[in-house]
């Protein structure tokens, strides 16, 4: 099966590819850098101040 490099658009066989799902270990080592760099993000749909509730250390209790 043919796919498309997630980070070079090069296209790239599924079977026998080591670096799946891109087509070298450059591109999936830059793609690494990037979430590591912070360049790529997952939104916090959490709450923070629920998070705080019992912890160490507050008076509340």
């Amino acid at each position: 099966m043919k796919i498309k490099c997630p980070h070079c658009s090069g296209v790239t066989t599924w079977e026998g590819n080591k670096y799946k799902p891109f087509c070298s270990e450059r591109c999936k080592l830059i793609d690494l850098g990037s979430w590591a760099d912070e360049k790529f993000k997952i939104e916090d749909k959490v709450n923070r101040s629920s998070l705080d509730i019992g912890l160490a250390g507050d008076d509340d209790e």
